[in-house]
């Protein structure tokens, strides 16, 4: 991270990238990098970046029978909860609140990182995700994101590939 001090949600997610040893689309180490401003959705971040909305890995929390569930979506669609819960044999699936969020990740709706968590959280990686060369995530805070490919997404995560939409 260049620039300032980090945010303790910035530092984990850089440090979580760092023992993972990822790398973005370039084969570079993968950095969390600070926009001007917070993006709090994907066009907006796809904006910032001068990006395709479908590059952005929208990282949401689900509640799913009690448990969280990160599903790792593209930008360009919306996760089809019914299609999910049905895959994985869930009674309930729903977007989990912003205290649910906080409490399993240690972050806030808006910067929800894929890892840098206090503890795993099992995670879905979105297959449209795939097409890209390199996509781009959530660093922790509103305005941190970092570059990956797919393949990082999956590795660094533990994550499962999975159509969502």
């Amino acid at each position: 991270m260049v620039g300032m001090p980090a945010h303790p949600n910035v530092q984990a997610v850089q440090d979580a990238l760092e023992n993972a040893g990822s790398v973005d689309g370039s084969g570079r180490p993968s950095e969390v990098r600070l926009l001007p401003d917070a993006v709090h959705t994907a066009v907006a971040a796809a904006a910032a970046l001068g990006i395709e909305v479908g590059q952005i890995a929208n990282s949401l929390i689900f509640n799913a029978d009690g448990e969280p569930l990160l599903i790792l979506t593209s930008g360009a669609h919306r996760v089809d909860t019914a299609r999910v819960a049905a895959d994985l044999g869930l009674g309930t699936l729903k977007r989990a609140t912003p205290d649910f969020v906080k409490t399993h990740t240690g972050q806030v709706i808006g910067g929800v990182a894929p890892l840098g968590h206090p503890k795993p959280v099992r995670t879905l990686v979105d297959t449209a995700l795939a097409q890209y060369g390199e996509i781009w995530a959530a660093g922790g805070v509103p305005q941190a994101v970092f570059p990956t490919t797919y393949a990082e997404l999956l590795r660094i995560t533990a994550g499962t590939a999975a159509e969502v939409a």
